[in-house]
């Protein structure tokens, strides 16, 4: 049996062409959430007066959240773009792409003239590099996640899968450290005038940084393998959708609770602690970054125990925990004290990190090779639409309408039941092979 293979496998140190290839797929997913916190903090704080102010204090401030949010509706059309293209062109091709894509319209919002300079040009410009950094990001985990799990050896899918996965956490922590900073060496006033700036700039240190590792992978083996034995599909895309719709639409649903879940991390509890119990701004921020780092340990240790006790079964327990702790977590936080805040966070993280790391691996064994790429991406993107895209905008409207904070969490909960249940209704795929000589391609 396969699974038995597994937990005979060697348990040997990562060479270090195996360290290039976790550090090349980590750095998109980092740079792609560095980003969306810094805009997140930016749309929340300045981009209405600075780019929306002709719309008035509430329309340009709605407009300001709309650009956040606009990105997600553009990402399935970069994951069937760059799916489809890396099924047939190769996965490292598209890794490469996709971080300059992404990365290059995060430094192009850094130096974007205000609507005081350009005009109507101004707004335009900004949401069509949200758009743009949309249609990369859609892309940009499919091939993370695949080349770090057919690099792996077999007994090691989980654990190699888990590294794009704390991109997450990693983009999260130096978002919070470099605002942090910035907020404290300028003071408000410079921050809000033109230190904002400076996040999006540095955005391209990291560009550099994961364009030189990127050069230096080699290509996934699998595609290799394909491409030796010339058993590429002519339309992998139209592949995917005759044959794989099922796991597509499972792989959208296993993410959702997840993802919405996350998404109270990255958005939505900074802006309730600040704005409505009132709690102070460093403080929060350095909460959360504390937190993060539990995400990013959590996040390996479930790919890790992925490969011991099975895909399906890790979901199963963080998303188990994730419902478990929501009610208590909010009760918790609405205590005002902000160690007690950073705590709630902290826990959320262990079902967070369990129901994040062993994703990878678990989607590429979902698919066979020639659809591989194309399909995990789509299934991701529909996914991060599903449950992340309008989770803070849903928690605002509850709060607002039910003047209590657990009603959030029962939100977090039903998605949680729903991923759950999907998890539940995949058949154990650790162990499957990823090769294209196993009879599953068509």
């Amino acid at each position: 049996m396969a699974t038995e293979g597994i937990r005979r496998a060697p348990r040997v140190k990562m060479s270090g062409g195996d360290r290039k290839v976790v550090a090349a797929t980590m750095v998109g997913t980092t740079i792609e959430w560095y980003d969306f916190f810094i805009y997140a903090q930016a749309a929340g704080l300045i981009f209405a007066q600075l780019y929306f102010s002709p719309l008035g204090s509430t329309g340009a401030q709605l407009a300001s959240w709309a650009s956040l949010g606009i990105s997600f509706l553009f990402r399935p059309l970069g994951a069937v773009v760059a799916g489809h293209l890396g099924d047939r062109v190769g996965r490292k091709a598209m890794l490469v792409l996709t971080l300059l894509m992404m990365g290059g319209a995060t430094a192009l919002i850094g130096v974007l003239p205000t609507y005081a300079a350009i005009g109507i040009w101004a707004p335009i410009l900004l949401v069509l590099l949200r758009i743009l950094q949309g249609f990369s990001a859609g892309g940009e985990w499919g091939g993370a996640a695949l080349m770090s799990v057919e690099h792996a050896p077999l007994g090691r899918r989980g654990l190699f899968g888990a590294y794009p996965q704390i991109g997450v956490p990693v983009g999260l922590i130096l978002a919070s450290l470099v605002i942090f900073i910035l907020r404290a060496s300028l003071g408000t006033e410079a921050f809000l005038a033109w230190g904002w700036r400076v996040p999006f700039l540095l955005s391209v240190v990291l560009i550099v940084v994961g364009y030189l590792i990127r050069r230096a992978v080699a290509e996934s083996p699998v595609f290799v393998e394909m491409a030796q034995r010339k058993r590429e599909s002519s339309a992998p895309l139209g592949v995917l959708m005759r044959s794989h719709k099922r796991s597509v639409i499972l792989t959208a649903v296993i993410f959702i609770g997840n993802n919405a879940a996350g998404y109270m991390v990255i958005a939505f509890f900074s802006s309730y602690a600040t704005k409505t119990l009132k709690m102070d701004t460093a403080q929060v921020l350095l909460a959360i970054l504390l937190a993060s780092v539990g995400w990013l340990i959590f996040t390996l240790y479930g790919g890790a125990l992925s490969d011991r006790i099975g895909r399906v079964r890790t979901f199963q327990i963080g998303y188990a925990w994730i419902f478990v702790w929501m009610i208590p977590m909010f009760l918790l936080i609405d205590t005002r004290n902000i160690w007690i805040f950073g705590l709630a966070i902290f826990v959320l993280t262990i079902g967070l990190g369990l129901s994040y790391g062993p994703m990878s691996a678990m989607y590429a064994e979902m698919f066979p090779a020639n659809v591989r790429y194309s399909g995990v991406s789509i299934g991701y993107a529909l996914g991060a639409i599903l449950g992340g895209a309008f989770a803070p905008l849903i928690a605002d409207a509850l709060m607002t309408h039910f003047k209590w904070s657990p009603a959030v969490g029962i939100y977090i909960m039903a998605l949680c039941a729903i991923s759950f249940i999907g998890a539940s209704m995949v058949k154990e795929t650790r162990g499957v092979p990823l090769g294209v000589g196993n009879g599953k391609l068509h």
